[in-house]
């Protein structure tokens, strides 16, 4: 399964996996560890975590068990607002080495566009320098943090990881971004669950055509759009289900057919 998740190239020449595993909210590192392990099973080669989610070490434990070289792996993490200012960020980035229990972080992220993270871009920048870090990026950053970032860059970023579904679709961020060769990586790709969206007639009738979920039918939309995508669960049977989107296309008029359900819906508020 994991030959299928499509690669996708950085702007600074590094490849991600397109699909991965969420792990925000699976504050039990047991089980953040079982539910990593499990997904490795089936495939998956790509977790995204966070300092404030409080589960690297269970990361990287899971990575570790898995007896799989980790240059095969493609970890995401990223700094919390608490130590955005300098220095603070670049100590941090050894404290997550420690935890993640690895030499090098594949993706690091400050999380939200909070306090000082200017002076924290460019400790991203020297960790990036020191080979601590193989691409750095944003999360949560709207246009106006985004060009702020650009002004005063050494290292580019590679993504924006921000919420986006078909129901927020987040059209500005996605322009400037592509624009200026920043990948989108979309939290909340299932709109936070919303039935609504899960259970809309575009979906239903897709899922039936392609013998699909409608879950699946989504997460589809977003890979065939570009997106990185890494949707958290904690259930066996939704990991095969989430993974299990790569033998099907969906066609350009499909594609439309979706992109028209947007609603500018965010349901996180800024």
């Amino acid at each position: 399964m994991k030959n299928l998740v499509p690669q996708i190239e950085l702007n600074n020449s590094r490849k991600i996996p397109q699909f991965g595993l969420g792990v925000y909210q699976i504050t039990d590192n047991q089980e953040c560890e079982k539910v990593c392990l499990e997904a490795i099973k089936l495939g998956y080669r790509h977790i995204d975590t966070a300092q404030i989610y409080g589960n690297e070490r269970a990361v990287g434990s899971a990575i570790k068990k898995s007896k799989i070289p980790r240059e095969e792996f493609f970890i995401t993490t990223k700094i919390w607002i608490t130590d955005f200012s300098q220095g603070k960020a670049l100590n941090q980035v050894d404290e997550m080495l420690k935890r993640l229990n690895t030499d090098y972080i594949d993706l690091l992220l400050l999380h939200w566009p909070k306090g000082d993270y200017i002076s924290a871009y460019k400790d991203m920048e020297k960790a990036f320098e020191q080979g601590k870090v193989r691409s750095i990026g944003l999360s949560n950053f709207q246009e106006k943090h985004i060009k702020e970032i650009l002004k005063i860059c050494k290292v580019k970023p590679s993504v924006d990881q921000i919420e986006l579904h078909p129901y927020g679709q987040r059209k500005g961020i996605v322009k400037l971004c592509q624009e200026n060769n920043i990948k989108i990586e979309a939290w909340y790709p299932i709109a936070h669950g919303d039935k609504s969206l899960i259970n809309n007639n575009v979906f239903t009738n897709l899922a039936k055509k392609y013998k699909k979920t409608n879950v699946q039918v989504i997460l589809r939309w977003h890979i065939q759009k570009g997106f990185i995508i890494f949707p958290r669960t904690k259930k066996e049977e939704h990991l095969k289900e989430n993974i299990n989107i790569f033998d099907f296309e969906l066609t350009e008029d499909e594609m439309k057919l979706i992109d028209a359900l947007d609603k500018n819906k965010i349901y996180v508020s800024w």
